[in-house]
């Protein structure tokens, strides 16, 4: 199969405020009232964990059907820690980003644990958006 190009185009709002669009899905990204936002929607990096979240749930339930897994019900938590200084511009100190990651399954199944920790890493393997935060990505910025 050849690439997909994947598309987002978003008119600030406000300050804080963007209304992004793909394909016909219309996203408001803003910030909570503590950063200066209206808490119109989650913030872009409350938005990278439920996009990290929702890649593993689509794939979980693939490979799961591959391996002959039976889910009853999955429950996905992705908490992540960011030391907010460099984005407000007070310390450089720290990067800008999440400093950690933390991915958590909870399946219901009576598959075995040792055919669910291949699962797992299969998942991890396969899911893009966990490959994009594992390795990196070149991101080019221009303006126009």
């Amino acid at each position: 199969m050849s690439d997909l190009t994947i598309s987002v185009q978003g008119k600030a709002e406000s300050q804080t405020r963007l209304k992004a669009q793909t394909r016909q899905f219309s996203i408001i990204v803003d910030q909570p009232p503590a950063l200066g936002g209206d808490d119109m929607g989650a913030n872009p990096i409350e938005y990278l964990l439920a996009s990290f979240a929702g890649c593993v749930n689509v794939m979980a339930h693939l490979i799961a059907k591959e391996m002959g897994i039976k889910l009853e019900k999955l429950t996905i938590k992705v908490d992540g820690n960011i030391n907010p200084d460099r984005f407000l511009g007070t310390s450089m100190a720290e990067r800008a980003g999440y400093k950690d990651i933390s991915m958590k399954l909870e399946p219901v199944t009576d598959a075995p644990a040792e055919l669910l920790e291949k699962w797992v890493n299969e998942i991890k393997k396969r899911c893009p958006v966990n490959d994009n935060l594992s390795n990196p990505t070149p991101v080019n910025f221009c303006l126009s």
